[in-house]
């Protein structure tokens, strides 16, 4: 049995499409998933241009670290065949072979049940972008930022973790105001349910001092570096600051002052490894809000040829929402 997948072979790395057989899959997994769909992510992105040390596995390599499709071979009960599934982190894409291929080979311990109510596409609408949100929408909730206490930023708002960022602190009741170097998209914001929109030249130069005028309440942060620096010295008593990502740089030069005299938290998410306990609980929450947040609105559909072109763009900054992999042709 043959079938498609996106292959990196060559370092730099360009991926290409080829014929894969079954037998050419690596045995790291108990389950064989056939992948419906998968989603570009920023780390995908990094791993088809080559731009980023995302591959950390010989080549070949199938990238794509996340996929949802229904198992067709299983040694574990608890995931029969036919059942539907998802998986986003555990290495996956990064370490083994990823969701670019009609078929994969995984562990079920890296699997979630896709739950009653969302579809395979729309879980992969929602993926590590829409997950990660999730998860920084409930450490802002659960360190105690009520709604009401204030603004709530979402850097990198046009992106994937930013664009569900917006909609799911709006959908709970935040006050959000999103940053994005993109004037043009102040309409696509506002639809999600941004209330104002900042650009974010005013924050990537980092902080002017170690403590600035308190503004925002908390934050969702996928960028990091100097725009994180600016944040976390323009934050309100008792705020929140959830980071989630690193778009802009992963150095972090600040002061102690936010933590000790204003109290701020500073909360790291990692969506990567995160316990299957609250990473099914995430899953419950976004399947949830699905029914009262129409996800189509930041989704686009891309072929599995088409995601080299897609991974350059969304490196030059050229995408906006989340583009999501159909493979359901591709063998």
């Amino acid at each position: 049995m043959s079938f498609k997948a996106l292959v990196v072979r060559d370092a730099p790395q360009r991926a290409s499409v080829e014929s894969v057989r079954r037998d050419d899959l690596p045995e790291h997994g108990n389950v064989l998933v056939k992948v419906d769909w998968s989603s570009i992510n920023f780390k995908d992105a990094l791993a088809v241009t080559g731009k980023g040390k995302i591959i950390r596995s010989d080549l070949p390599f199938v990238p794509g670290i996340d996929l949802a499709g229904e198992i067709v071979e299983s040694s574990d009960p608890a995931f029969p065949e036919g059942s539907t599934v998802l998986s986003t982190g555990w290495g996956v894409g990064e370490v083994t072979w990823g969701g670019y291929a009609r078929y994969q080979r995984m562990k079920s311990d890296w699997l979630v049940p896709v739950p009653q109510g969302l579809s395979t596409r729309e879980a992969m609408i929602v993926g590590t972008a829409g997950f990660t949100a999730m998860l920084s929408l409930q450490a802002i909730q659960e360190y105690g930022l009520p709604p009401g206490a204030g603004p709530v930023l979402v850097t990198g708002a046009t992106g994937g973790v930013g664009s569900f960022s917006v909609m799911l602190l709006a959908a709970a009741g935040y006050e959000v105001v999103a940053v994005t170097g993109k004037a043009e998209a102040a309409a696509y914001l506002k639809e999600l349910g941004a209330t104002d929109i900042h650009p974010r030249s005013t924050f990537e130069s980092g902080a002017k001092r170690a403590l600035d005028s308190g503004n925002w309440a908390g934050c969702v942060d996928s960028v990091g570096s100097a725009v994180l620096e600016s944040v976390l010295s323009q934050t309100m008593t008792h705020g929140v600051v959830a980071a989630c990502g690193l778009a802009g740089g992963h150095r972090l030069n600040t002061t102690v002052f936010p933590f000790i005299l204003r109290g701020v938290r500073l909360i790291g998410i990692d969506s990567n490894t995160c316990p299957q306990a609250p990473r099914r609980r995430a899953w419950e929450g976004l399947r949830d809000l699905a029914q009262s947040i129409d996800f189509e609105r930041i989704a686009h559909d891309v072929m599995l040829e088409d995601v080299p072109l897609a991974c350059d763009q969304l490196m030059n900054g050229g995408i906006q929402g989340r583009y999501i992999v159909d493979l359901r042709d591709a063998g």
